[in-house]
């Protein structure tokens, strides 16, 4: 291809922050009706990038052309050409959901023949049309997350930039937004995507992995997949967990993850592993399905690339007391008929379920679904308007306070004061959780090696990449040693290898008694439950194991559905189901 297909040109971009290189010496090409997708870990230089290229921070040294235009020397055009949507929200909290989309529209010149059309086009993607009039300032995140991305695509720009756009985003949602990229493709739009989902990074034309400002690999998926180092042997399992410790234990030196009801270990010598790892298994046993090599998904290559052996803060022990929740019932979490409205509004219907002692217990559902709110009520913050339920022995309708000081609470900004140091924050909820002196000193060196922040204790959280604010919010939420968890949509935006040594802790916490209450948009991360509850319109809709969940879809083509192809086909045949009843 010639340079004039080239939409984006970088040559030699840097930014250095005093001595710190975020971008170094970055060369980067992208062409006219593609997806490129950058993924790297948390401070990697992504979003530096971004900025630089759409000439909202000037490079220290390098160029770059945006449509042909110099991003440092002919700023007004690169503006007039693309489209940028960063991670923070561009919108106007005091304006509804129409106003803000209608706000862009005229300052990208969007004519007003035809403009309603694309607004509605845009509201009926993102599911936000029910909510045209209502404030913005008044929308759940998921939903603010969506109504930028409409106010980005109100407009076909030659280049769109979009900074991990689909955050918080549910996957029935996040497929609509790639079709209409994909629709965008066949109007010559080249698009720069960031993302922490390694699904969507395998949708786009070529990838790039960056680290530490540099790009180390750039090609299509297939191609990045070839650079695997090792084979991976795949095990699947419904006793995962077991199999994977047991691996970790008699494998020295062997990278071992853990996937859900799958383990996979990279290695070598695959025939020796396999041979070793069949033995340990039967000689144990231990049940499993199958024992193969699988091809690695660009999550292998990321994780195999990007692993610091030196952190040990994944392989942290986590000491718990031995008072965990021992009920004699199992049962840590019990509610039935939970409802609560606000106003004519249902916001969570007549559910009913129950959570086991030390059972991960995984909650879905797209945004505006309900799970925030059943979280709310569970844990002693929001008053429910009928049913019951019992958390820790506790009533949640009238022993509020008491289920409060027996739980763990992670919401989805991570609850983290950015103001206070890492050691004040840990400081600040061992206070609240009325930790003593003695105490408070010993479960704060522990949150500070659970979190990998030993050397950066005296930090400002504001400063911590996303992974690590993530483990120290995490670290807090548990400081008092809690029975139960609830983490709401903890590793939105985390990057894959964050992720996982954050789930490495997670089932830890599980194998000791702790109960784990997670609601999540990534379908991967969903597979690592040992349950999963599927809520939709404030109604239960779906539970089970996620091996029975996936023996009630079929998909042609497929032998074993996805999780995505789970979730997506449940709500598809409530949304048929409602169809008809409405016909009726």
């Amino acid at each position: 291809m010639t340079e004039i297909s080239q939409s984006i040109l970088a040559k030699g971009l840097t930014k250095r922050f005093d001595k710190i290189t975020a971008v170094d010496n970055l060369d980067l090409s992208v062409y006219s009706g593609e997806i490129f997708g950058i993924v790297g870990p948390d401070g990697a230089g992504k979003t530096t990038t971004l900025r630089m290229l759409s000439s909202i921070m000037e490079p220290t040294s390098g160029s770059a052309l945006i449509a042909g235009f110099d991003v440092s020397k002919d700023s007004i055009n690169v503006k007039e050409n693309l489209a940028y949507m960063s991670q923070k929200f561009g919108l106007y909290t005091d304006l509804t959901v129409k106003e803000n989309i209608d706000f862009y529209a005229d300052l990208y010149g969007v004519p007003k023949k035809g403009r309603d059309k694309r607004i509605d086009e845009l509201l009926d993607f993102s599911h936000m049309r029910p909510f045209k009039s209502r404030l913005a300032g008044n929308l759940s995140g998921g939903m603010k997350q969506k109504l930028q991305l409409a106010c980005a695509l109100v407009h076909t720009p030659k280049v769109l930039l979009l900074d991990e756009p689909t955050n918080g985003v549910d996957p029935v949602s996040r497929r609509d937004f790639w079709r209409i990229l994909y629709g965008l493709l066949k109007q010559n739009v080249s698009i720069l995507v960031t993302t922490a989902y390694l699904d969507e990074a395998e949708r786009c034309n070529r990838v790039g992995l960056l680290n530490n400002g540099k790009l180390f690999a750039v090609g299509t998926p297939l191609e990045i997949r070839k650079l695997m180092k090792g084979r991976i042997l795949y095990i699947r399992s419904e006793e995962s967990r077991k199999i994977s410790r047991l691996l970790q234990e008699n494998l020295e030196g062997s990278n071992i993850n853990l996937f859900g009801d799958s383990v996979h270990i990279v290695c070598e010598d695959f025939n020796e592993t396999e041979k070793i790892s069949r033995h340990l298994i039967e000689s144990n046993k231990f049940k499993y399905n199958e024992i193969r090599e699988a091809l690695p998904s660009l999550e292998d290559v990321f994780i195999s690339a990007l692993i610091d052996v030196d952190n040990k803060s994944s392989q942290t022990a986590i000491e718990l007391s031995e008072t965990i929740d021992k009920k004699k019932d199992g049962i840590s979490v019990y509610v039935k008929n939970l409802t609560r409205n606000f106003g004519d509004f249902v916001a969570v219907d007549n559910i009913s379920f129950e959570v086991k002692r030390g059972e991960i217990f995984g909650f879905l559902g797209p945004n505006g679904a309900g799970k925030s709110t059943t979280i709310r009520m569970l844990c002693g913050l929001l008053q429910p308007s009928k049913g019951t339920g019992v958390v820790s022995g506790f009533d949640i309708n009238n022993q509020a306070e008491e289920i409060k000081k027996h739980i763990g609470y992670m919401s989805q900004k991570f609850s983290l004061y950015e103001d206070l140091t890492v050691e004040e924050n840990i400081e600040f909820y061992g206070g609240i959780y009325g930790l003593g002196n003695n105490r408070l000193i010993e479960r704060k060196k522990w949150a500070i090696d659970i979190a990998g922040l030993k050397d950066r204790n005296k930090s400002s959280t504001s400063i911590l990449s996303g992974g690590f604010k993530q483990r120290l919010a995490l670290a807090c939420a548990i400081l008092h040693e809690p029975p139960i968890i609830f983490l709401d949509e903890p590793t939105s935006g985390v990057d894959p290898l964050s992720r996982r040594r954050f789930w490495d802790i997670i089932y830890k916490m599980a194998d000791k008694g702790v109960t784990v209450f997670v609601t999540t948009h990534y379908m991967e991360e969903a597979e690592y439950c040992d349950r999963i509850a599927l809520i939709y319109g404030g109604k239960m809709i779906a539970l089970g194991t996620p091996t029975e969940l996936k023996s009630q879809v079929f998909i042609e083509g497929k032998s074993i559905p996805s999780m995505e192809d789970v979730f997506i086909s449940f709500i598809e045949s409530v949304d048929r189901k409602n169809e008809a009843d409405n016909v009726k």
